[in-house]
């Protein structure tokens, strides 16, 4: 389903499938709904994915501006293995700081440098 805008313009939409290989193997399987800049690209997209390939949810911001591609500032989700994640990325979509809480509940938090080397790390203890 694509949503327009009142002059005709796309400006989002919700997107969903879902099927099995021959090998019975969930090959595409997750939901999107994502709301467009106007006259840009997305800058709000809430994500699942679950597949043999992929299996992540979450909320993704980016910077969009005409004739631009989208630049990543904020994620908000669960990865694969079940880690919680808040990443913030920079202006140009280098991501310089992450918030993580794997499945055993031990937090991290880590600051990158521009070229997504890890600086400083403060972690928490177990629980």
């Amino acid at each position: 389903m694509i949503f327009y805008n009142d002059e005709g313009s796309e400006n989002g939409g919700l997107i969903f499938g879902g099927k099995r290989n021959a090998k019975g193997e969930v090959v595409d399987a997750g939901g999107a709904l994502s709301f467009d800049r106007y006259n840009a690209n997305q800058v709000v997209q809430l994500i699942g994915v679950d597949d043999k390939d992929n299996h992540y949810a979450g909320l993704s911001i980016t910077d969009s501006k005409e004739h631009e591609h989208n630049k990543n500032r904020i994620w908000v989700g669960r990865d694969d293995d079940g880690t919680a994640t808040l990443s913030m990325m920079d202006g140009a979509g280098k991501e310089r700081i992450q918030m993580k809480v794997p499945a055993d509940g031990t937090p991290v938090i880590n600051f990158l440098d521009k070229d997504g080397k890890v600086q400083k790390t403060i972690a928490g203890a177990d629980r």
